[in-house]
């Protein structure tokens, strides 16, 4: 008869085979090339002693190619739940040294079915992608996997939050499911994400280009806006995932934590000096927000992608809130196609998971030329106009210098569903700048005259007085109050408190049809 205790042994044996998924020598080997192996990820990201793992002896049932004759323990993937800060995550983690992380029908299901708990008990789901890809040797039923995935990232998308950490190479089909997701990180020399490698490209088009030039972190952050941060090593990227964790809610019927603001509130800014009064002197918006916002707490995203606008978020009062903000050190704070995009995801964002939309606004319109015009600068500045319309959250807009044209509209105006807009005294707020509407409107005058320099400058400042000033929008409705700069804080403390419980029904509909 068999004793309980050689079937325990039995169970340990097996767990501890599990845990080992390739062996010492595949682990040696991913810690030789700078990476972390799927367990030790884990054990960065959650807190100490609180993952529970799912399906740890789930293995492959392909024969083909000689499969049979190999193990897979866990089937390349780690996956299970554990606690951040003491709330509940769902997560997965690839694991390179078995089957170089390749995604099989076993290994799908695996990440499918801890997607659907995710799901089902409301809490963030995080992917820690290292994988070569679809498993070859599996076929179709791997294909067939990943869409099971796609399907789960699209449906749970605005219902819970979900993130993707890539620790290694992402290609083909595996890139989508991250880019479906919220929020994008990538390693440095590390992570790698594209549809087609650098081999396959110069097969067909000819073009010669390594890996990490043709998807590596710097590229996907700064030039194809695919991810939204990057750090140097993955300590450091778990680290900040942990940290963007503390400021969402678990999922969409929730709010953020409101944390304790240990702090006296009514303080007043110190922003006098912080922006020039000369309306065309650049300056940076993370100046106006770090006096704005309780102390080192704005987490700013994307931070090297589209950088004419600053996206983030911060507390304030301890409250989780979204920044949208017209950066004037770059492009003069214009809009171009770029930053649109960049800002009508995170306001979409912010909407799905009940945080709070403040704008800093300093705008001189949507960035003129062919380039963009061509590039379909119409199709995406309506995404704003789209996003910020349709967001129902607490929406509030600052209009720090200049608000022209088509732009100051997209940017949260009132006629698009504001529930707040201040302006500070110094504001502009017009069709176009005093001097663009001076040149135009009093062109004969000014052609005529026997000094145009001087007349054009008496005109500019005309009808500045007469249009561009904040007290004329006021007067309209359009501002809500004229404030003075140092008060924005404590008006924003006010403003949000307000808004609290504000309640806002749009029209049934499956879905609108957001110019994408």
């Amino acid at each position: 008869m068999t004793d309980i205790y050689e079937k325990l042994n039995e169970l340990y044996d097996k767990r501890r085979e599990v845990e080992l998924g390739g062996g010492d020598e595949k682990i040696e080997k991913q810690h030789e090339k700078g990476k972390l192996t799927a367990r030790e990820r884990i054990e960065l990201l959650v807190d100490p002693g609180s993952f529970i793992e799912l399906n740890p002896f789930l293995e492959h049932r392909s024969h083909d190619f000689g499969l049979d004759q190999v193990k897979g323990p866990g089937d390349g993937v780690v996956t299970g739940y554990a606690k951040v800060y003491g709330r509940p995550i769902y997560l997965f983690s690839q694991d390179f040294t078995v089957f170089g992380g390749a995604l099989g029908e076993m290994h799908a299901q695996k990440i499918a079915n801890v997607m659907d708990l995710a799901a089902k008990n409301g809490a963030p789901f995080i992917g820690l992608n290292d994988s070569g890809g679809a498993r070859i040797q599996e076929g179709v039923v791997s294909l067939d996997g990943y869409g099971q995935i796609f399907y789960r990232n699209s449906i749970y998308s605005g219902v819970i939050p979900q993130i993707s950490v890539i620790l290694g190479p992402c290609a083909g089909g595996a890139v989508y499911s991250p880019a479906i997701t919220d929020f994008v990180f990538m390693v440095d020399k590390t992570s790698q994400m594209f549809i087609t490698g650098p081999k396959v490209i110069e097969t067909v088009t000819g073009e010669k280009i390594s890996s990490e030039d043709l998807g590596g972190s710097r590229v996907h952050n700064t030039i194809s806006g695919n991810a939204h941060f990057r750090e140097e090593t993955e300590e450091e990227v778990l680290k900040k995932v942990r940290r963007l964790l503390g400021y969402l809610p678990q999922n969409n019927k929730e709010k953020p934590l409101i944390e304790k603001f240990p702090g006296e509130d009514d303080y007043r800014a110190n922003l006098t000096d912080v922006i020039p009064f000369d309306a065309i002197r650049p300056y940076d918006v993370r100046k106006v927000i770090e006096q704005v916002v309780d102390e080192q707490s704005f987490m700013e995203i994307q931070e090297e992608f589209a950088r004419n606008v600053v996206i983030g978020l911060a507390r304030i009062r301890g409250e989780v809130v979204g920044l949208v903000c017209n950066q004037p050190k770059v492009m003069a704070g214009g809009l171009d196609i770029d930053s649109s995009d960049k800002a009508s995801r995170f306001i979409r964002f912010c909407d799905s998971f009940n945080i709070p939309i403040i704008t800093f606004e300093d705008v001189t319109g949507f960035f003129p030329g062919i380039k963009q015009e061509h590039g379909g600068i119409i199709r995406h500045g309506a995404k704003i106009l789209y996003a910020y319309s349709e967001a129902t959250v607490p929406k509030i807009t600052v209009i720090l210098r200049k608000a022209f044209g088509g732009a100051y509209v997209a940017l949260n105006s009132k006629s698009i569903g504001a529930d707040l807009v201040f302006a500070w005294p110094n504001a502009e707020i017009a069709v176009m700048g005093p001097e663009g509407a001076a040149n135009i409107i009093f062109a004969k005058e000014i052609q005529k005259s026997e000094d145009p320099e001087t007349t054009r400058a008496q005109k500019i400042e005309e009808y500045r007085e007469k249009f561009a000033n904040p007290y004329v929008a006021a007067a309209r409705g359009m501002v809500d109050d004229i404030i003075d700069p140092r008060d924005t804080r404590i008006k924003l403390i006010q403003a949000l408190e307000m808004l609290r419980n504000k309640q806002e029904e749009r029209p049934w509909k499956k879905h609108g049809n957001i110019p994408l």
